[in-house]
This record gives C-alpha cells, structure tokens and sequence, in this order.
C-alpha cells in the first residue's frame, strides 16, 4: 500500500534515453510542409483561373504528406517516452491535458476573438458563443484539428500500450493489419462516403477529419517503429535508395491523381485533394520512411559537426515545432492580407511564392520564440512557465532536451 501511495504522490522514475537528433529535423520537415501547404492555399487564392491557379491546386497534395507525419511522429514519440516506463495515468493526463489542452483552449479563445475585433472569417459579436463554443467542441477552426485528434490519442494511449504488449511477438502482423484496416477506411471514405447519407450521423463519425480513428495507422506504425527502432533503421538505410525514387515518383503521381479526380471521378477542389485516399496512404507511408531517412543522415553529420549554425537552428526549432504550428494562422492571416491589397498578376504571384513562404516560417518562428522566452507565454506553445523563466533565461536545447524527446506535442 506505501508503495501504490508514493506512486501517487510523484511521478515515476523516467526512463533514460540518448538522446536522437533525427528526430528534430523530421518534426522541422513536417511542420514546414504544413506551413508550405498553407502558404500556397493563401497564393492560390490570390490567383486569378487560368494554368498557374490550376498549378497550385494540383501541386496541392504533393506537400499533404506532412499530416500523417505528424501523427505518426505523435505515436512514435509518446511510446518511446512512456512504453519502458513506470506509469502513473492520472499523471500523465494531467500533463498532457495541461500542455496540450490548454493551447488548444487559449488559442481559440484568442484567435476568434480577434477575428471578431478584426471583422474577418465572417465571426460576430452576436455569435461569439456559439462559435466558440463549436470550434473547441469540433476543431475545425484555425487549423487547430491537429491538437483535437492528439487529446483524443492521449485518452485511447493506455489502451494503444496494452495492444502492443498482448500482440508482443507478432507486431509485423499488427502492423499489415493496421495498415490494412487503413485501406479500407481510405477506400471507403473516397469512393463510399460521397453516396452516403450522413445527415442522421453523429458529428464525430462524419467529420472524420477529427476523428483519431482516421489516423490509427500512423500512430500504431509510430508506436511500433519507437518499440523496433534499431532494426526498423537498419532496413531503411539499406533500402534508401529505392525509397528515395519511391518518394520521387509518387510525388508526381500526386498530379495525376488530381487530374484522375477532377477530370474523371467529377470531384471538387475539397475532396480531390484530400489526404484520405488510397494513393495517398501508399505515399505518405514512402514520405514519412524518406524523412525518416534524410533524419538518420542529419544525425550522422550533428555527431561531426555539432556545433555548426545549421546544427543550432534545427535544435532551436525543434524545441518550438508545436508552437510553431500553433501560431501558423497569425502568419498565415497575415499575409493574405498583404496579398489582398496588393493586385498582383499570377506571374508576380509565382516569384513572390518563396518570399511568403520564407515570411510565413519567420513569423511563426518568431512569435512562438517570443512565447517560448518569455514567461508566461510559454503556456500557448505547450510549454507552461513559472514568471521567473524570464528573468533567469530558458535553458539550451540540450539541457531542455536530454531525453530522446521531451514529448510529443513540442
């Protein structure tokens, strides 16, 4: 009983992991893609029809691979943290919901009322509330759904640890069968749904957006990968090659696929480039094993040179990838202003893609930088602070950063 009433009183024993620079560059790859996707959203909305506003819209899913590395990197990380560990569930919620959970709420609070002052994204005064209300509750404002579908993991985490250790032996098989499942949830979603009814359904089932089911491949496949690292590395490197040429020529197939989907199966713009499809779950498995890859090559040159430039400003961005992600719609919103009030032809537009993209990470960069220094604005990045950080400084990245990562959500 003493021992179950320690447990209680303080968190267990951390497990001691060297620490993984790969996994620093994958989450940059993956939240500039997220940043490049949405940059070329505010672009194309610019664009006036005609072949440079299709060629935005069918480049589209080249870069959609970066959602299901997100999750993936999500799973791959909380089971590495947690799988070998001594654990303390009312703990870990507590964390996970406090780092997590209250971003989540103080940026829809923030966001929306701004919107309001701002008179943009059509929200009112009149209808604070019940929008308010409805974005915490459904996550589909202000690119926000991310952080639903990861509080939904935290509640099914234990059960997703309890799977891995009855399966233990035949992981290979849970994975084909997981990635099968996956399938036919893809399969069904694009050729299945669109017939469907869904009127009656419960809002959960048929925004499957948000629904952490949607993505239960990625996670497991990432919790998996954490478990049979080594080994799972080891294969990858062997087969860099290939999987460097799969990469390469499924990304351009991503072009084909949307023409196939416009021009034969009559789809909009939503549902042609959606990233639930057949075609994209094969690619985003090739993607996330090609970034996979390039982090294994970075961590061989951080072992030579790690104290180069380039070597610190991946580990910084690496501590704030999620508050980078958080503050993405204040960058974004930012310059689709600019964009509006300057009337650019589609040929301006295309030479000025990668001066927005570069503004676009530097915006978010720095505000989720600021937040990260000064206290307490680290609570909207996932980082709680006491108001003494500010005054003594925020310690280095290796000092913040001496387990394989500190967790999932940074």
């Amino acid at each position: 009983m003493k021992q179950a009433n320690d447990g209680e009183r303080r968190e267990p024993k951390k497990v001691k992991h060297p620490y993984l620079y790969e996994i620093d560059l994958m989450r940059l790859i993956f939240i500039a893609g997220v940043l490049l996707n949405h940059t070329t959203t505010a672009f194309q909305h610019q664009t006036s029809s005609g072949l440079i506003s299709t060629g935005f819209l069918a480049t589209h899913l080249m870069i959609h691979f970066t959602r299901m590395g997100f999750m993936f990197m999500t799973g791959l990380v909380l089971t590495m943290v947690y799988y070998r560990r001594q654990r303390n569930w009312p703990l870990f919620y507590k964390k996970r919901f406090t780092t997590v959970g209250v971003p989540y709420v103080l940026w829809n609070t923030l966001l929306l009322a701004g919107s309001v002052l701002l008179g943009v994204g059509g929200f009112t005064i009149a209808n604070f509330w019940p929008d308010y209300l409805s974005a915490l509750l459904h996550g589909d404002q202000f690119y926000l759904y991310y952080v639903l579908v990861t509080l939904q993991l935290y509640l099914l985490f234990p059960a997703m640890l309890w799977l891995f250790k009855r399966t233990a032996g035949h992981h290979i098989r849970l994975v084909v069968a997981s990635f099968g499942v996956q399938m036919l949830l893809v399969i069904s979603i694009k050729y299945g749904l669109p017939h469907v009814n869904t009127s009656d359904w419960l809002w959960w089932f048929k925004a499957y957006g948000v629904n952490v089911f949607t993505y239960q491949f990625f996670f497991i496949s990432g919790g998996l990968v954490s478990m049979h690292y080594e080994k799972v590395k080891q294969w990858l490197l062997a087969h860099q090659v290939s999987i460097s040429w799969g990469a390469l020529s499924l990304s351009i197939g991503t072009i084909g696929l949307y023409v196939f989907n416009k021009q034969v199966l009559n789809f909009g713009h939503n549902a042609a480039v959606s990233p639930h499809q057949p075609y994209m779950l094969i690619y985003d498995v090739v993607m996330i094993a090609f970034v996979f890859v390039l982090g294994q090559r970075y961590a061989a040159w951080h072992t030579k040179r790690p104290e180069h430039l380039l070597a610190r400003l991946i580990g910084h961005g690496a501590q704030v990838s999620f508050g980078v992600y958080l503050c993405q719609t204040i960058a974004i919103s930012l310059l689709g202003g600019l964009l509006s009030l300057g009337g650019f032809s589609n040929g301006m537009l295309i030479l000025l893609l990668p001066i927005g993209y570069i503004f676009i990470l530097a915006v978010s960069f720095t505000i989720a930088w600021l937040c990260y220094r000064i206290a307490p604005f680290g609570w909207l990045i996932g980082r709680p602070q006491s108001l003494s950080v500010s005054s003594k400084g925020v310690l280095n990245h290796e000092q913040t950063h001496r387990s394989v990562v500190s967790e999932s959500n940074k």
